[in-house]
């Protein structure tokens, strides 16, 4: 045996859901630039769970279904009010959040493909209301009900705001979900499959998720992009500032990619979202500190920005606290990770990989008070 170290490189499934090839991201077979320009997040989710894009009275009946599983059981809430709310991060909140409501789910232990479908909507449908609800009791404000008129990503930023949003800011927010919603097998996704490979029930395995893309070396890293063009401040500062980083060694969030070699495809999207968002909050400096930051990033160390770069301007101009970058993360992937999680159940088999050892060998016990 030869180990592989982070596995990369290594096939370890067969999955129908996405594909990564020659840099070129598709789900279910649809490029996502096609997805990104056209689909709503809905169409997508659906896509990801059943294979297909729906017709128009199968997306009429998810949407509904997904609008009609939003609301949060009132102990949810509760519990959030019982957290020293201002010390705790958002992704350990959602961590719990999750945990929790397998608790109030009379189905959680029922192993029926039925069953896991239902709870993967129960899921998805009500974990954007976790992370604004969560948001808004930390300001001291009451959580706000989801409204069944609304679309996905515009009911998310209604929940998080108390207003209706513009339609520029839904289709940002509507493409970056559609942007983050699954790629092949990350970190998070496959912790989920490793999870519920062992037969424990879909809370576990997104629970499993979250504690995986809460680290800055997987869902973390927007909003350390952030925290660096805050620190940065503006445009004449950017080159010195980078320079400066690079000169020490230090690492820069938001570049290059584990599978892309040429670029991240899902860049260019968030690049163009962010310019028309900053435009229209009048924060143009957070686009531009950004092209900056990518110009002299790039041309020394030939890496491109990944997904992560842009999405933390977009969210910025979008007015949310750069600590729910993360969670929001976790509102598009859980449709990935789910989907992901019912094809495992489909055709399980345990995910038991070995370890190449390297300790000492031949070892011999020796009584403790003969030892030195």
């Amino acid at each position: 045996m030869t180990a592989t170290r982070g596995l990369e490189g290594v096939v370890a499934t067969t999955s129908s859901i996405s594909s990564i090839i020659d840099d070129t991201l598709t789900y279910v077979g649809y490029n996502i630039d096609d997805l990104a320009n056209n689909a709503s997040f809905e169409e997508v989710i659906y896509l990801l769970w059943h294979l297909k894009l729906p017709n128009a009275s199968e997306l009429k009946e998810f949407t509904e279904l997904l609008a009609a599983n939003a609301e949060l059981p009132k102990e949810v809430i509760e519990h959030f009010k019982m957290y020293n709310i201002k010390e705790v991060h958002p992704m350990a909140a959602l961590r719990s959040a999750v945990s929790l409501l397998g608790l109030y789910d009379d189905k959680a232990g029922v192993m029926e493909d039925k069953e896991n479908y239902l709870k993967a909507v129960r899921l998805q449908a009500k974990i954007p209301t976790i992370v604004t609800s969560f948001a808004r009791i930390r300001n001291g404000q009451e959580p706000i009900a989801p409204r069944q008129d609304l679309g996905f990503a515009a009911n998310f930023l209604y929940m998080l705001t108390g207003k209706d949003p513009e339609p520029v800011e839904v289709e940002a927010f509507n493409k970056a979900l559609v942007l983050h919603a699954d790629h092949e097998l990350n970190a998070s996704t496959f912790t989920a499959r490793v999870c519920v490979a062992t037969l424990s029930d879909v809370y576990s395995g997104v629970t499993a998720a979250i504690g995986a893309l809460k680290g800055p070396l997987h869902g973390g890293a927007n909003e350390q992009v952030m925290k660096m063009l805050t620190e940065i401040g503006s445009v004449d500062k950017a080159e010195e500032y980078i320079l400066d980083k690079l000169e020490k060694k230090e690492k820069i969030m938001g570049f290059g990619h584990r599978v892309y070699r040429q670029g991240d495809p899902r860049a260019k999207h968030l690049k163009e979202m962010s310019k028309k968002l900053t435009e229209l909050t009048g924060q143009s400096k957070y686009y531009e500190m950004s092209v900056k930051v990518e110009d002299v990033f790039t041309s020394n160390k030939g890496l491109p920005p990944n997904v992560d770069f842009y999405s933390a301007s977009v969210y910025h101009s979008l007015g949310i606290d750069h600590d729910l970058f993360t969670p929001i993360f976790a509102v598009s992937r859980v449709s990935g990770w789910l989907a992901h999680i019912l094809e495992q159940y489909s055709n399980n088999r345990l995910i038991r990989p070995r370890a190449d050892y390297v300790g000492p060998g031949k070892q011999q016990y020796v009584p403790v008070e003969q030892r030195g």
